[in-house]
């Protein structure tokens, strides 16, 4: 019998926003497929937890903040020499920040575009670098559903979610000529941190009616790691340039 084609063993995988919810999640998934797993967010407290739960060998912790967009290039490279050359990268770190428009001030605006798209662009950019990559490599980016539809007080995570589909595209026919597929995976609503968060904000009923929208429920994170996994294992090597929609039936509608 041939080799499993959804078999991430021996990997080198960064995992962003790893310190709480899908991040944390597609880590731990992603270590008991086999891979070796670079945790990363700006929680070390928070990422030691994560690293507790991880199996096997060899992982690592990096806190970084992923705004300092002028030192992601440098800092890369020198994960790259410390551990090895990438596999895959999964992006997962993000922040909704719910407002309705007449609250949201520019300075709120421009966090969530720094956060969760300009961070997109200096992760793929310095990847990209010599070294830096493995031929075959794969970039997941966390997308949303969010990026297709609307909520009442996510105009800019709406907006930076559809910014995130489209640097997908364009990235991925840039850097299939370097092997490397760009993906992002577009979750319905799942439950994290971040979910109760937002219910926090608009009220349990109008979450409760949001849920009534999901055919099959809320997601959970494990649900995006099964996804992820697909996306930088070989059974994926000719998919790039798409967003995979995970959405417990959201979109059907």
């Amino acid at each position: 019998m041939g080799s499993n084609p959804f078999s991430l063993s021996g990997k080198v995988v960064m995992v962003t926003g790893a310190s709480s919810g899908i991040g944390s999640q597609v880590a731990i998934w992603l270590s008991q497929q086999g891979a070796r797993v670079v945790l990363v967010a700006r929680n070390q407290e928070r990422l030691e937890i994560t690293r507790q739960q991880l199996h096997g060998e060899g992982h690592g912790v990096e806190r970084f903040d992923l705004l300092e967009s002028s030192a992601v290039g440098g800092w890369m490279k020198n994960l790259a020499k410390t551990y090895a050359p990438f596999d895959g990268l999964v992006h997962a770190a993000g922040v909704q920040m719910p407002l309705p428009i007449r609250a949201m001030g520019v300075d709120q605006w421009e966090t969530v575009f720094a956060t969760n798209v300009t961070s997109c662009f200096s992760l793929i950019k310095s990847f990209r670098q010599k070294g830096v990559f493995t031929q075959g490599a794969s970039i997941v980016l966390l997308s949303s559903v969010m990026a297709q539809v609307a909520q009442p007080s996510l105009m800019a995570y709406c907006a930076s979610k559809g910014a995130v589909e489209s640097m997908v595209r364009a990235a991925a026919l840039e850097l299939a000529r370097d092997g490397i597929r760009v993906n992002a995976i577009a979750p319905g609503v799942v439950k994290t941190e971040m979910t109760r968060k937002l219910e926090d904000t608009v009220g349990v009923d109008a979450m409760s009616a949001v849920e009534q929208r999901h055919p099959l429920g809320f997601g959970e994170p494990l649900d995006i790691a099964y996804a992820v996994n697909y996306l930088l294992s070989p059974a994926a090597r000719w998919v790039t340039g798409t967003s995979m929609v995970v959405d417990g039936g959201y979109l059907a509608q």
